[in-house]
């Protein structure tokens, strides 16, 4: 097994259960003690975990993504100024990705682009597509219950069928070194294979995720432009150093 995968299978059964032993993980994954003690200090080393005796506990839950629920009353007004002028960056007669999140959601009713046609992971996303007469179409896959994102090899099949002018992304971290990242690395695919399909992508990050970093990585600063409200002054350098910024 792929030292990812039992990293993987480790937060999953952290996420679980909350606590974890040793000797569990290593009835689970197959793997030696000191093995299992290895990552344990890795993931402790990414603030993904925190090593008790005898095992591990969760720490700050940055492999657990926020339901849609809790996420929309989250930052509002920065998000809306993200989405606004991420909208504007749709011009008439393109095929867009439109990744699920809140931020991406607040991007629809700007939309002012004509005879644009959308693709989306995000069931509430299409809801307000069709509600608004744009061309929509919904990947098929797996459901995430808490934040209504499809996801899976299904999606990344059916995402297959598509070529996008421009995606639209929404992530939980941005940092300089790490890159952007996702909690779920199931949902970090998703992103990155509308990222490959794209002509031009967009990460969407109200300024709360610059400097944060989650536990899957879907690719480098360099290989989209940032959508965010703010840049830190602290970080602003650092990251106009690795991409293009679009600020308001």
């Amino acid at each position: 097994m792929l030292t990812e995968e039992r990293y993987k299978l480790i937060i999953q059964r952290l996420q679980e259960r909350g606590v974890v032993k040793l000797q569990e993980l290593v009835d689970l994954l197959g793997a030696s003690e000191s093995t299992i003690r290895r990552d344990l200090i890795d993931l402790e080393a990414r603030q993904l975990l925190k090593r008790i005796h005898g095992g591990a506990s969760l720490l700050n839950q940055k492999s657990q993504e926020p339901g849609m629920e809790e996420k929309a009353f989250k930052n509002v007004q920065q998000k809306n100024a993200v989405a606004r002028m991420a909208a504007k960056e749709i011009l008439d007669g393109e095929c867009i990705y439109l990744d699920a999140g809140t931020t991406t959601m607040a991007m629809i009713p700007y939309i002012e682009a004509k005879d644009v046609t959308v693709v989306t992971n995000g069931l509430s996303h299409v809801e307000a597509l069709v509600s608004k007469r744009i061309r929509s179409y919904l990947l098929g896959g797996m459901m995430k219950i808490h934040t209504k994102a499809v996801i899976g090899s299904i999606a990344l099949q059916n995402m297959d069928n598509f070529r996008f002018d421009k995606c639209f992304l929404g992530t939980n971290g941005v940092d300089v070194e790490m890159g952007y990242t996702t909690p779920d690395p199931e949902e970090a695919l998703i992103k990155r294979r509308a990222h490959q399909l794209s002509g031009k992508t967009y990460v969407l990050a109200d300024s709360s995720k610059i400097g944060e970093v989650t536990f899957a990585k879907l690719f480098e600063l360099k290989e989209a432009i940032l959508i965010t409200e703010s840049v830190p002054e602290r970080s602003r350098r650092s990251i106009a150093q690795k991409t293009k910024i679009i600020e308001g």
